[in-house]
């Protein structure tokens, strides 16, 4: 599969470095410049281009930017594309978004409407980078780390629960993209680890 990385700052990296590992084709991208990016591409073993480049190579592509750069992104580019949103917000770096603040919608649903042709599953948003990294287990051992995603688009779904077999951890689907709210910052499933049990538990019992 080929995967273009939009951001390539520490959940890009990693993301990149995890996929090239389990045999599949990264190209990273960022705001700037490919040149910005050259020493990447002999350290993780990835292709290099431009938010557009990536896009267009990619069979789905990751989104890993602050919240505040999503309306830069190659709208046409997109269009059509599977699209995993790993975007968090933080009002200390990102200001003060009025409609998350009072829960009138979620990030991926914010994404979705800036990349409205485009099928967005939120996934990889709710585990540091250095544990996504380290904490990989090989299926059915015990205690296996798991990771919520949310989504309307079963495709969409399917490959990034693929992603996180294949890195190490068991998948628990938190139901459609408006329901991504469960594991957005501040709450109790975000960045902590569970097993599959666990994380269904906090997920369900998690309130608005």
């Amino acid at each position: 599969m080929k995967i273009g990385i939009i951001g390539a700052g520490f959940v890009g990296r990693a993301i990149a470095k995890l996929a090239i590992a389990a045999g599949h084709e990264v190209m990273l991208s960022n705001s700037r410049s490919p040149q910005t990016l050259f020493s990447l591409k002999p350290m993780i073993g990835c292709e290099i281009g431009s938010a557009c480049e990536a896009a267009r190579f990619a069979d789905v592509v990751v989104i890993a930017v602050p919240l505040t750069a999503i309306s830069a992104l190659p709208v046409s580019e997109l269009q059509g594309k599977t699209v995993l949103d790993a975007v968090n917000y933080y009002p200390e770096r990102d200001g003060q978004f009025e409609v998350l603040d009072g829960r009138q919608t979620t990030t991926s649903e914010l994404l979705a409407r800036t990349l409205p042709g485009s099928r967005i599953t939120k996934a990889f948003n709710a585990i540091p980078m250095t544990q996504l990294e380290s904490d990989g287990l090989p299926a059915g051992a015990p205690l296996r780390r798991a990771l919520p995603l949310a989504g309307d688009d079963i495709a969409g779904k399917n490959i990034a629960s693929e992603l996180y077999t294949a890195f190490g951890f068991d998948v628990v689907d938190a139901g459609p993209l408006s329901e991504g709210w469960r594991f957005e910052r501040g709450m109790p499933a975000y960045c902590v680890r569970m097993t599959k049990e666990e994380l269904t538990a906090a997920l369900a019992e998690t309130r608005r």
